[in-house]
């Protein structure tokens, strides 16, 4: 039975290996119609788009061809009014500096006159403060040589007066340095035949105690020595018989020492061999159970690894539609975009063409620090998206430029508008005092009963175009 068991085991672990295999080469078999596939339309998509682009090409530089050509009509008329306009003011500049010229000739010749005059009065001053110096010094000078010749002569008494101190300190010196030394000498000799005297008593002390102890010494030692004669020949017959007693107990501990040896050598060598049994049986258990487990996990990655190529495949495909898509949408995007760019360009007016960007309005001071600004790394998150679109700075320019424009058209026509109502309110008065009717007369504002003789039409004064 376990036989069958392991045949009929090994048989289903054959059929789903081949099963295995089976799924493997259809997948591989897919993978390699959706690559073909895949290949095939990025070439079509390519061609196409190259084939599109030549096209868009031509008749880009076509346009791009009558527009230039009418740019440099315009520039050139743009630029002899620049030209013109540069000449009178280069003509004006030139009276302006040969007026400048006189004028600072004018002013120098002043100017040096001022100078000689301050340079008399310095020079008197000079020589004023230059005779106030030398008294001074003069002064200065005499009461030095008298202070310095005090100084002198006190110096001198200060130095006579220290030698003199100097003389009595080495004398008082040399006095107690000597009455010092025969004192020291004085008491050495006393202390050293102190000391001599006090040796010579003790050694005689000494050397009569010592000759007393030695007598007690021997006669003690004889005493002891007869007292234990008996008892030594008693010791020397036990420590005989002592030394052989243990000789034969030696004798006995060894053998018994070498057969536990050998016990303990033979439980040691079961015990080892039981262990190593013990041990290749449990190795080869593990190595089972680690085999089948490596085994089960590479079948599971195997599976894992196809389902991933599978969902990878899949997606890849559905990606390449959707970049086909997007790529499809930004194409016509750009085409609207193009589209709306030539018609914007027919709408410009001959100063757009020529100056498509306004000058900015801020200072130079002010053009520094947002330049400054530009140029430092962002650190909030909307800054750092912000700077993906620094290429459309002058779109934007322009597209403000527009909406400016759109918002000064639009209050200019609601100004127009208010205006042309008044006119027309005024127009309906007018007629309406030109024709008598009961409607006329039963108004308060009645034009017919009018008694100054003045215009009821108001006068406004030209209003300015609002500048962009």
């Amino acid at each position: 039975m376990p036989v069958a068991a392991e045949d009929r085991l090994l048989q289903l672990q054959s059929q789903a290996l081949a099963e295995e295999e089976a799924a493997k080469a259809r997948g591989e078999l897919l993978v390699r119609f959706l690559k073909d596939k895949l290949a095939k339309e990025e070439h079509s998509s390519a061609l196409s788009l190259h084939k599109l682009t030549a096209q868009w090409r031509a008749v880009l530089r076509e346009v791009k061809e009558k527009e230039l050509r009418e740019d440099i009509a315009v520039l050139s008329q743009a630029f002899a009014r620049v030209l013109d306009c540069k000449d009178s003011v280069i003509e004006s500049l030139v009276t302006d500096v040969e007026e400048a010229e006189a004028q600072h000739a004018r002013a120098l010749g002043s100017h040096l006159q001022n100078i000689d005059r301050l340079l008399q009065l310095q020079r008197c001053r000079l020589a004023c403060l230059q005779e106030g110096f030398d008294a001074q010094l003069k002064a200065l000078e005499a009461e030095f040589e008298t202070e310095r010749k005090a100084i002198l002569e006190q110096h001198e008494e200060e130095i006579r007066y220290l030698q003199d101190v100097v003389l009595a300190l080495e004398q008082n010196y040399a006095r107690d340095n000597h009455e010092a030394t025969l004192n020291f000498q004085s008491a050495r000799d006393d202390i050293k035949s102190k000391s001599l005297q006090e040796k010579q008593y003790s050694r005689l002390q000494l050397s009569g105690k010592m000759e007393g102890l030695w007598e007690q010494f021997r006669a003690a030692m004889q005493g002891y020595a007869e007292a234990t004669e008996h008892q030594k020949t008693a010791f020397e017959g036990l420590k005989q018989k002592d030394e052989k007693s243990s000789r034969e107990i030696e004798m006995q501990a060894k053998k018994l020492q070498k057969l536990q040896d050998l016990v303990a050598a033979t439980k040691a060598l079961l015990a080892a061999q039981l262990r190593d049994n013990e041990e290749r049986n449990r190795r080869a258990r593990e190595e089972k159970e680690a085999v089948l487990r490596r085994l089960q996990e590479l079948k599971n990655k195997m599976n894992q690894a196809r389902a991933e190529a599978h969902d990878n495949l899949a997606r890849l495909t559905a990606q390449s539609n959707a970049a086909l898509k997007a790529l499809a949408r930004v194409v016509g995007k750009a085409e609207r975009i193009l589209r709306l760019a030539e018609m914007c360009r027919r709408l410009e007016t001959e100063g757009e063409k020529v100056l498509p960007f306004y000058p900015s309005s801020l200072a130079e001071g002010e053009l520094f620090d947002a330049d400054r600004v530009l140029k430092e790394e962002p650190a909030e998150p909307l800054a750092q998206a912000l700077q993906d679109y620094v290429g459309l700075e002058r779109f934007w320019q322009r597209f403000n430029k527009a909406r400016l424009e759109e918002q000064a058209l639009a209050r200019e026509l609601a100004a127009v508008s208010h205006q042309n109502q008044r006119l027309r309110g005024l127009l309906q008065q007018y007629l309406e005092g030109l024709s008598v009717s009961p409607e006329v007369l039963s108004k308060p504002n009645n034009p017919l009963l009018a008694i100054e003789h003045k215009s009821r039409v108001p006068r406004f004064p030209p209003r300015p175009r609002p500048q962009l």
